[in-house]
């Protein structure tokens, strides 16, 4: 963007804003200091104001809401973000770049580099495989593509798994030390990381006092997971896990744990050394020795709590992520990634603490 980036205000604009994640765009973006919320989308709310729909908003967000027509979105904004259902961002993403517009998709229709894969797991063709193919999308993990998304107009945001699993693993990665045929992830994830269309298992009845594992070696974060992993070890291909999602009868959070064997034996002190090193100028991530990582200390915050653990006996290391799924997970890495791109101070409007309890 053309001047001094601290001395504007950017219009936003937010497709998909009556989910669980446009909402929570809404909310941070209603607090951000160098934005206002030029347009905000939605398919089922068109019409109605968007404080009639989340009664929390009112006197804060005056807007109604529209129908999608990415067009216009492009001559009111200065950058947009698309919280669409997946396989819906395709041609919105493609319209906003042709226009000049920095998007920040938070669909995982930019996320994986290979336009095979994507068409595997998502069973759709995809529209713009250029988009993908010339490497435009940026996969929007600041902790690991910083000066990429930077510079890019087009980042893809990352799942919510993928984020809390890639980050907890990511130093060990980095320095070459899992054994790559050994990760094993188990994850749980509060309700609305199914987002806000109902369904049985969804349901009150359903899920208050449950706990269930789905898509057990099947679910589409899987090869999120895996590309950015084999990235870091700079041999695309080369990392395969064993990822099972579980939904817990929490509104939000997610809960990770992953198991991996390595190649050499490590004490607990240079782990978390190796851990402390890695991420010493990453604001929000955030390392535990005393308590293990909790949902409940990180709701409402753009925080990764990790913890690294030693199971000395049985020769393997286990670690342990927290992130909200609907900030961490979407709408505020999705700014921390939109500050970036826009030339803002990247922890802007995202450094309030979680609530508790």
């Amino acid at each position: 963007m053309d001047g001094d980036p601290l001395n504007k205000k950017f219009r936003i604009a937010i497709a998909g804003a009556s989910g669980y994640a446009g909402a929570e765009l809404v909310r941070l973006a209603a607090a951000h200091p160098y934005f206002t919320i030029a347009a905000v989308t939605s398919e089922k709310s068109a019409g109605q104001s968007v404080s009639s729909v989340f009664p929390s908003f009112r006197g804060i967000v005056d807007h109604q809401f529209e129908a999608l027509a990415p067009e216009a979105l492009t001559e009111r904004a200065d950058a947009i973000f698309l919280a669409l259902p997946h396989t819906k961002s395709l041609d919105p993403v493609a319209t906003c770049i042709k226009a000049g517009k920095p998007v920040v998709d938070l669909s995982a229709d930019y996320r994986l580099k290979d336009v095979g894969t994507y068409e595997k797991w998502y069973h759709t063709p995809h529209s713009h495989p250029h988009l993908l193919l010339l490497q435009d999308a940026v996969y929007g993990l600041p902790e690991l593509h910083r000066s990429a998304i930077a510079k890019s107009r087009l980042v893809a945001s990352p799942g919510c798994y993928p984020t809390a699993a890639v980050l907890q693993l990511a130093p060990l990665f980095a320095n070459k030390l899992v054994q790559p045929e050994t990760i094993v992830i188990d994850a749980k994830s509060g309700v609305s990381g199914a987002g806000r269309s109902p369904a049985l298992p969804y349901h009150f009845p359903e899920a208050h006092e449950s706990l269930e594992p789905y898509k057990i070696g099947q679910h589409r974060h899987i090869p999120e997971i895996e590309q950015e992993l084999s990235g870091l070890m700079d041999a695309v291909g080369s990392v395969t896990v064993t990822f099972t999602p579980h939904l817990v009868p929490m509104n939000r959070g997610i809960l990770s744990t992953a198991y991996c064997k390595l190649t050499q034996r490590l004490q607990l002190s240079d782990l978390r050394a190796l851990y402390q090193e890695h991420y010493k100028e990453e604001r929000f991530i955030r390392l535990f020795e005393d308590v293990t990582p909790n949902p409940r200390y990180i709701k409402g915050t753009n925080y990764c709590d990790i913890g690294v653990y030693v199971d000395s006996r049985a020769g393997w290391v286990v670690t342990v992520a927290a992130v909200d799924n609907l900030v961490k997970g979407a709408a505020g890495q999705a700014i921390q990634a939109m500050n970036l791109m826009l030339g803002i101070p990247e922890e802007t409007g995202l450094t309030a603490p979680g609530s508790y309890p």
